[in-house]
């Protein structure tokens, strides 16, 4: 039995080892750069995620005090498109949950106020002036429970 041995020259296994050392370098300097732009990168996505938090609820406390003026100086219809707006944007957030850019405490403090949603929006279609003192008292206290 003749067994049939194939060395493989010392040069080769030294240029193999080399490469295999090479690519491990690149691998490593390819990490060095990405780590750090990945940690940014989630910073980044945090920044945006508070201020686009930030945005929904100054939207929503612009559409109920924009109801709340329009109201106040008679112009009723677009009050009741405002208050809508505020009230459908309203449940959608409190319906988010965890996702919601309202903090838990909030959405039971909230909840209330889609109570008077239908009697708002109603006053507001009849053209009915106590509206604007409830798109008030609405405005109040959605400022008190959303700006501690």
């Amino acid at each position: 039995m003749t067994e049939n041995w194939h060395s493989v020259p010392a040069k080769t296994t030294h240029r193999i080892r080399g490469f295999i050392i090479h690519m491990r370098l690149l691998l490593l300097a390819f990490l060095l750069g990405y780590v750090p732009m990945w940690i940014k990168s989630r910073q980044g996505s945090g920044r945006l995620a508070e201020a686009e938090r930030t945005l929904s609820l100054a939207r929503m406390e612009n559409n109920l005090a924009s109801a709340a003026i329009d109201a106040r100086r008679g112009d009723y219809e677009t009050a009741r498109v405002a208050a809508s707006e505020f009230f459908t944007v309203l449940r959608t957030e409190t319906s988010k949950g965890a996702d919601s850019a309202l903090s838990e405490e909030d959405i039971g403090r909230l909840q209330p106020l889609l109570t008077r949603r239908d009697e708002i929006i109603t006053q507001l279609a009849r053209g009915d002036a106590t509206a604007a003192d409830l798109l008030s008292e609405v405005y109040v206290s959605y400022r008190g429970v959303v700006h501690q």
